[in-house]
């Protein structure tokens, strides 16, 4: 095979690009570049020359080659396309500059041969293993802690990569040995590395170590008093991963175990402290080692306050005192949100509305204390955190205090009022400490308990609530921010409405004082403020309607006084307000307070400004809320959205012909089509002028996105069918042809997991459809047997996830409502699973359309429900307060069953469940 070598021509058009790249001021150069990198991934020996530069370049700057083994590591896996002369080029190239006598070409080599041998994976280039494995007998420590930096790498990124055979043996089988030995090496870095490789290859459940769990436990116990803090850090992480997935291993010691885990997360080491503290919260998140864990709650959760109280790191960082509220935010502080689009789902008995995410409509952000934890990915997988916590009252860093009240908030939830009888003294010395950073991180405490002992904390709130209302005056801020996110904890008990004397006492002030949070002179407390409102606003729900002129001009001056980052959670505020208040927000005089600053942000904002996506998502539930109050500002909202739409649809058509380009961003188009679903349900027929005359033609338009290749444009599409099928279906009804043929199409039993929420949404619109179009339409049906032979098999798949199993059950209702002829047949295939996926909703119209529809289909075919009746039974007694219609229906039914044959009813019933024959009895009186 002929050995590679470079074009000098290629190699100097690469090399220049690389020194170019080194100009970091300009921001147009900056862009050139990068589309020239990108275009050099097409040549097909790119990677074979970054690693001439890297490793065979010495009269370059080592800046340069550093930069060149960067881009080399960035575009490892085009390895896997290359030529075996590139390839093998690459691989002994990389090896080489691991050896050079530089450190940052080393450090540079040593991130490539990570990258590569993830990307080839270890039994597709075991010489570049046997290379490190070998490395760590070397005599010179430099050499050996190079390779073992790259070994702790590899360990950590993909452990199961490296649990293999080759040629028939397993390499660690050797290594796993060779990392025990190595944690007695008189060097600390050394121990640390050998202690960390062991550590990864515990969660995979990995047999080479297993045979050695022994040996591994006593060398975790022996380096536990280790005086180097890198070495207890991976000591404690060790610990932590066999908590989670070899628990039994530690019982037995579990006294001692636990006794280092609270030391250590007293440590004066941060690293090891947050290392330490992550067993806890490990611990409680299992509900199995709860009994093991309730013994030590009173050390535990007295030593998780006190890692609570913020770090003098943490002050310096924060700059917690400044009136910053004229100061404009650096770019960097906005943090990239993902707008989703809206999904149709039902809300289940005895669950939180919203509880499900994706599923009845997602949630606004709310700010969390303590934020996240990142996902260690095994495999090179890319995870979305999750919105929820995307803002903290600090930095999104995962730190101590973020982890001992995040491991509070679940041994709340596990324990409940036992961690608070263990918490309440320290608490309240806390609460009432003279020194603020005690008092914060009380506060913070008392919200982080605030879900798991809210029945135990209950008899506390009347006087701790006005204690936080009157801490929403401390001088300083962090005091302010983080009282306002405790409020919000408590919001739902706030926000009962037991007695007038209840709403003056604990709910007024409480709105006031959160209100007056949102127009602080410091940016930290104005985001918790606002984000602590949008919860009460939430869980006040219609209880806020009498006073929404007051919240109305503080949410409207806080306009003229944010900067850009607490304007986007500001819109979220709005939103969340038209959302619990609903049609009192048609009120003229509140349409004159809101709409003002409304149109002249919209105003300010071009069509391709990313902060026009939180401000059309904030429309839209406005649009709902006003309803025909909103009709004066229809029209700019109706035709920018139409426009909006035209335009990403031309963008993605220019994209699909030329993909040289960058894929346009959804969120726009999907945006625009949620806000004219908002337009659509708040003006119904009043929209006709500008549907039927506004160019291009939204019909059209809306028939190409539901062929979109982005699901979330489906599914935001099928949203808007529906909701014009409800409000506007005379002006829907001429383009339902084309956008049946796409919607039946879209109904899959087993969609991929980003398909759902579109899937869910067409499933759901074909009911509304249906319903408008009346009993035995002749147009509509012609699609009832594609439909039904396509929403069956959804309902009966075992993977299809359970929020479209309820939308399509709904549907195959409803469209057996209207055409019973033609469902009742297939009535034998589906009724028992149709029963089980509806009989948890809660009562809503949806739900009775479609009872109403099933019961029709079983007076046409009785004998259909023959094997179901224990479920259609189970169903029928879920209802709380049915129709009377349908209670009508149900009871002629049962009757009907009873009278058919009264011995068989009687034996059947008499094998039911209790609670179901007794509620047939007391209702039905069957």
């Amino acid at each position: 095979m002929s050995i590679w070598a470079p074009q000098q021509q290629g190699l100097q058009e690469i090399l220049q690009t690389i020194h170019d790249s080194t100009d970091t001021q300009n921001r147009e150069i900056q862009r050139t570049i990068t589309h020239k990198l990108n275009q050099f991934t097409r040549v097909p020996d790119y990677i074979a020359y970054l690693a001439y530069v890297l490793g065979q370049m010495p009269q370059e700057e080592e800046r340069i080659r550093t930069i060149a083994g960067y881009l080399l590591k960035n575009n490892s896996r085009l390895i896997l396309h290359s030529s075996p002369q590139v390839a093998q080029y690459v691989k002994n190239t990389v090896l080489q500059a691991f050896g050079d006598s530089s450190d940052m070409i080393r450090n540079a080599a040593g991130q490539d041969l990570v990258a590569f041998l993830g990307a080839l994976e270890p039994r597709n280039w075991p010489e570049c293993l046997q290379q490190l494995v070998a490395a760590l007998d070397s005599t010179d420590l430099g050499v050996q802690e190079a390779a073992f930096n790259v070994l702790e790498k590899a360990c950590e990124d993909y452990p199961r990569k490296l649990d293999i055979e080759i040629n028939g043996t397993r390499p660690l089988d050797y290594m796993i040995p060779k990392f025990l030995m190595l944690s007695e090496h008189p060097d600390p870095r050394m121990r640390a590395h050998a202690v960390a490789c062991l550590s990864y290859f515990v969660p995979i459940n990995c047999q080479s170590l297993f045979a050695h769990i022994d040996t591994f436990i006593a060398c975790l116990f022996k380096r536990a008093s280790d005086e180097d803090p890198a070495v207890r850090r991976h000591v404690c992480q060790a610990l932590v991963l066999l908590l989670a997935s070899r628990p039994e291993k530690l019982m037995p010691e579990m006294n001692n175990v636990a006794e280092y885990m609270l030391y250590s997360t007293k440590d004066k080491n941060e690293h090891v402290a947050l290392e330490a503290c992550e067993f806890w919260l490990t611990f409680a998140e299992d509900v199995d080692l709860a009994p093991y864990l309730h013994p030590l709650l009173g050390k535990v959760a007295p030593v998780l306050l006190d890692c609570m109280v913020y770090g003098e790191d943490d002050l310096l960082w924060l700059e917690g005192d400044a009136e910053d509220a004229e100061v404009p935010d650096k770019e960097t502080d906005i943090k990239p949100r993902h707008y989703g689009g809206k999904s149709h789902g039902y809300e289940r008995e005895g669950e939180v509305v919203n509880g499900e995410a994706g599923e009845a409509g997602a949630p606004k952000p709310k700010v969390s204390a303590y934020g996240e934890e990142t996902i260690d990915s095994d495999e090179e997988d890319e995870y979305e955190m999750d919105d929820d916590d995307f803002a903290d009252e600090m930095s999104t860093e995962w730190n101590l205090r973020k982890c001992a009240a995040a491991a509070l908030d679940v041994l709340a939830v596990r324990f409940g009022a036992d961690l608070l009888n263990v918490l309440l003294d320290p608490l309240k010395q806390k609460l009432w400490n003279a020194d603020w950073l005690q008092r914060e991180s009380g506060i913070l405490a008392l919200g982080a308990m605030a879900e798991g002992c809210i029945d135990a904390v209950e008899p506390h709130l009347p006087m701790l609530v006005p204690y936080l209302i009157q801490t929403l005056s401390d001088p300083k801020p962090l005091v302010r921010s983080i009282t306002c996110w405790t409020l919000g904890r408590y919001a739902s008990w706030c926000t009962q409405q037991t007695t007038e004397d209840h709403k003056n006492q604990f709910f007024v002030p409480t709105m006031e004082g959160l209100l007056r949070m949102v127009l602080d002179n410091n940016k930290r407390v104005q985001e918790a403020g606002c984000s602590a409102f949008a919860t009460l606003e939430e869980d006040a729900g219609p209880e806020l309607a009498p006073y929404l002129e007051p919240v109305l001009r503080n949410l409207v001056f806080a306009f003229d006084k944010y900067q850009h980052k607490n304007m986007l959670i500001l819109y979220d505020a709005i939103g969340t307000l038209a959302d619990a208040v609903g049609r009192a927000l048609a009120n003229p005089m509140y349409v004159d307070i809101l709409m003002p600053p409304l149109t002249k942000k919209w105003a300010k904002l071009k069509d391709d400004d990313e902060d026009l996506i939180p401000l059309l998502e904030c429309l839209a539930s406005v649009t709902i809320a006003m309803g025909p109050a909103f009709l004066p500002y229809a029209g700019p909202v109706f035709e920018r959205c139409t426009t909006i739409i035209h335009n990403a649809l031309l963008a993605y058509q220019a994209y699909q012909q030329n993909p040289d380009m960058d894929e346009p961003d959804r969120s726009f188009l999907v945006v625009a089509l949620d806000l004219l679903s908002g337009l659509t349900q708040g003006l119904g027929m009043a929209l006709e002028p500008l549907l039927t005359q506004t160019q291009p033609n939204l019909f059209s338009l809306l028939t190409v996105c539901l062929k979109h290749p982005q699901a979330p444009v489906r599914q935001s599409g099928y949203a808007l069918v529906g909701d014009m099928a409800m409000s506007c279906f005379p002006l829907l009804r001429t383009h339902m042809p084309g956008i049946m043929n796409e919607l039946i199409l879209q109904l899959d039993p087993e969609p991929k997991v980003e398909f759902i929420s579109a899937c869910n949404n067409a499933a759901w619109s074909v009911g509304e459809v249906a319903l408008r179009y009346g009993r035995d339409d002749p147009e509509f049906q012609q699609w009832v047997g594609p439909l039904i032979s396509r929403l069956i098999p959804i309902l009966l798949h075992p993977k299809a996830p359970r929020s479209l199993h309820e939308n399509a059950a709904v549907s195959i209702g409803r469209i057996g409502l209207m055409h019973p002829a033609l469902v009742a047949q297939h009535l034998p295939e589906f009724a028992m699973a149709w029963c089980q996926a509806l009989y948890e909703i809660r009562d809503n119209e949806e739900k009775d359309s479609a009872f109403r529809g099933f019961c029709t289909l079983v007076q046409t075919n009785p004998s259909g429900i023959a094997k179901s009746i224990l479920w259609f039974c189970n169903a029928i007694v879920r209802w709380n307060s049915p129709t009377p219609e349908l209670n009508s229906m149900f009871q002629t039914l049962l009757n009907g069953f009873k009278q058919h044959d009264p011995a068989g009813w009687a034996q059947q019933v008499a094998s039911f469940p209790p609670g179901i024959q007794e509620r047939l009895h007391q209702r039905y009186g069957v």
